[in-house]
């Protein structure tokens, strides 16, 4: 059973959670600012900014505040600060009937990936792979469809990406629909042979990642291709691959042959080119709502990820 939450309006709160490493407070405090300017509330999590090596505090207090943020009834929504490292140490520690008794907008992307991937299989939540607070808005020159994007949580309308957003290209012809899943690749693979390994059955699968070279992008296909996740997919949309040329030797496949080499045989509708991800802009996406694509128009639409106005009793 899919849930969406409540889209948000002027005057609500937005719960700020660091659930992997900590953010840059200056780049945060710009950020702040933002939401502010959208008539936003914000409360800013405990464990914000603690520091556990290169976590925002232990493990405990992280999934505290993951708690508390989805418990509080006076929260609205929850966004993530950034990213780094630490959600998989989490996954395991969270009170999912909790999250499913008080479904909110939840929010961010790259490390985040595993947490939207357990949220969503294991209560329904729809959540949203969207640009981060410190990463991405705090920084000194934010894309204005960066800013934009953050729209989706304010009005219950459909999301499309076409080919006038982004140049768009056609790795498999087809039309597919399903609901929409994925985001970070690395964090994808990591997933599998766990509790929460990836379901991409009937599903739009989507992938994006950074400062991976082709070789480890190649692996980690390849890993996936050999669970059957591109084969169980619905369609395959292929985000940004940000920095993820090869450095360390000069011999090298590129990063479209391997997609052609891993997705194509797959035989399923795809597409590449899509702003998801670690780009600018960084384009939100709803994870766990229906999209429909068509690689022939190459366009892809999907359901809002907020039901809009409360139901009246």
């Amino acid at each position: 059973m899919t849930i969406k939450a409540t889209k948000l309006k002027q005057g609500d709160t937005v719960g700020i959670i660091a659930p992997a490493s900590p953010p840059k407070k200056e780049a945060l405090e710009k950020a702040i600012t933002f939401l502010e300017g959208m008539g936003i509330v914000v409360k800013v999590g405990s464990s914000v900014h603690n520091k556990y090596g290169y976590l925002a505090g232990t493990d405990e207090e992280r999934a505290e505040d993951i708690h508390t943020m989805f418990s509080d009834t006076t929260i609205n929504g929850i966004i993530c600060a950034c990213g780094g490292y630490g959600t998989g140490r989490l996954v395991s520690k969270l009170d999912y009937e909790l999250i499913a008794r008080n479904p909110k907008i939840f929010w961010g992307y790259s490390d985040i990936t595993f947490l939207h991937t357990a949220i969503h299989q294991k209560t329904g939540l729809v959540t949203f792979h969207g640009p981060m607070l410190s990463s991405d808005v705090g920084l000194p020159d934010v894309h204005e469809l960066t800013k934009q994007s953050f729209g989706q949580l304010f009005e219950s309308k459909d999301v499309e990406f076409t080919h006038k957003s982004a140049p768009l290209h056609t790795v498999m012809e087809g039309k597919a629909s399903g609901p929409v899943i994925g985001g970070n690749l690395t964090l994808l693979v990591s997933t599998l042979g766990t509790e929460y390994e990836v379901d991409t059955k009937g599903k739009i699968f989507f992938i994006e990642d950074i400062d991976e070279e082709p070789y480890k992008v190649d692996r980690m296909l390849n890993q996936l291709k050999m669970a059957g996740k591109f084969k169980d997919a619905e369609g395959i949309i292929i985000g940004d691959f940000k920095n993820c040329g090869p450095h360390k030797r000069k011999e090298s496949l590129t990063l479209d042959q391997l997609f052609d080499e891993y997705i194509k045989p797959a035989n399923k509708p795809a597409m590449k080119g899509f702003l998801i991800g670690h780009s600018s802009p960084c384009l939100a996406i709803p994870v766990g709502s229906i999209g429909r694509m068509n690689t022939v128009e190459k366009t892809l639409t999907v359901e809002s990820g907020i039901k809009g106005e409360v139901e009246e009793s």
